[in-house]
């Protein structure tokens, strides 16, 4: 008899168990899928790469200095064009526009510059190395800012020469114009390329020094300007602690299907994956010409550019040894895989980006979602996209999960405004 009891107690004990396991709340993503969501989750941003090309990226100074430099309009012909005016920071360091306007138009889109300190590449076509090269761009465009380095340098020491001084030691005197002229550089416009030709190789290196310290003040601004959790980080953080109830009140079931959708059918983590959602390098998705612009070749003459870079990691006026420059050294610099190629931006805010690619071709995330859809052919090269056979139905929950992307800049509030 007690022997019955005995068995019969651990019969239920088992029973007990076994309903408790069937009701116990449980993850809904396989160990496969739970490690995919772990590698886009915010958390597993490993910490900010160090820049061996720029020996300013991490002082606080510099980064103090860029900030007021992002901001100050007097640095364009115009007097009303800034970095930030082109990287606003309520529009998360874009500007809604299709393309870029500075002092005239450009041809291409406004990326924004949360995260870049992370990618090797930067621009749509990568045709810089760093942070600072990039920043030193649109200086010199005839359609950004408009300028040429002695204006900028002339600029500086009227302005900013304490300051400067402070973190790049002294600044030589650049009073003399005969020998310094108001607008020299080389640059487009017939006029000042000749004045800087008229310089003297030691008179062009000491402007260029100034010039160059500028980027790389710019770039310890840019590198604090980092993404934030978002609602998709906090769904993925609880699941990782299991916690079920906060996992389950903080994405809808639309919004979870479209996270299946996004890592399945979909296949966006090809080119979006990450903790930024994008691998920063270089793809043919098929996207259109923009209207009225010329056939862009896009990584295919972006790479020619990086390579010829009078500010690439490998030049002069990096601080880097030539083992730092590994990225730039090993490159792919031809084939017709680049033809037509451009970097995915991260997806990070994307909702809050309008419009998207390379020179802003489509106006919504539903348009982005059916040229996938459909994947037609390339203008240039060959695409790398298949059809995805999705439904009108799953391309609104992959938007619903889109929009979970969107946290803001992790950045003190008093670097997301001008000084």
């Amino acid at each position: 008899m007690k022997k019955t009891f005995l068995f019969a107690g651990i019969a239920l004990t088992l029973l007990a168990a076994l309903a408790l396991w069937i009701f116990l709340p449980r993850s809904p993503w396989t160990a496969e899928e739970t490690e995919i969501l772990r590698g886009l989750w915010i958390g597993s941003l490993p910490p900010l790469p160090s820049d061996p090309s720029n020996r300013y990226a991490d002082d606080p100074r510099a980064a103090e200095f860029g900030h007021k430099l992002f901001f100050d309009t007097r640095f364009s012909t115009s007097g009303d064009v800034s970095c930030g005016t082109c990287h606003q920071p309520d529009l998360m360091f874009t500007d809604g526009l299709s393309l870029a306007e500075g002092v005239g138009t450009t041809d291409r889109k406004t990326m924004t510059v949360i995260g870049t300190a992370y990618s090797p590449w930067q621009f749509w076509d990568g045709r810089k190395d760093s942070q600072w090269s990039q920043a030193l761009g649109p200086l010199e465009s005839a359609v950004e800012h408009g300028g040429a380095r002695t204006m900028y340098v002339h600029l500086i020491a009227e302005h900013y020469r304490a300051e400067y001084e402070s973190i790049f030691g002294p600044m030589p005197d650049f009073s003399d114009q005969s020998r310094f002229p108001a607008l020299a550089g080389p640059v487009d416009d017939p006029a000042a390329r000749a004045a800087w030709d008229a310089m003297s190789p030691e008179d062009q290196d000491a402007v260029t020094q100034v010039f160059v310290n500028m980027g790389k003040a710019i770039a310890a601004y840019e590198r604090m300007l980092l993404p934030a959790p978002s609602r998709f980080d906090q769904y993925v953080e609880a699941m990782l602690n299991q916690d079920w109830r906060t996992m389950n009140n903080t994405l809808t079931e639309d919004e979870v299907a479209g996270l299946r959708l996004f890592i399945g059918k979909a296949e966006c983590i090809q080119c979006h994956n990450g903790a930024l959602f994008t691998n920063n390098d270089f793809h043919n998705t098929g996207v259109p010409t923009g209207q009225g612009l010329p056939l862009d070749m896009g990584r295919a003459t972006g790479v020619q550019a990086l390579l010829n870079d009078e500010f690439n990691c490998l030049s002069q006026w990096s601080d880097a040894g030539e083992s730092d420059c590994a990225e730039l050294r090993f490159l792919v610099s031809e084939g017709e895989q680049l033809e037509g190629a451009f970097k995915p931006s991260t997806l990070r805010n994307i909702a809050e980006t309008a419009p998207y690619m390379h020179a802003g071709q489509f106006a919504s995330l539903d348009e982005v979602l059916m040229h996938y859809n459909h994947a037609p052919d390339s203008p240039v090269g060959h695409t790398e996209l298949e059809p995805l056979d999705l439904t009108n139905g799953e391309i609104t929950q992959l938007i619903g999960f889109l929009r979970t992307l969107s946290g803001g800049v992790d950045a003190p509030p008093e670097l997301l405004q001008a000084p």
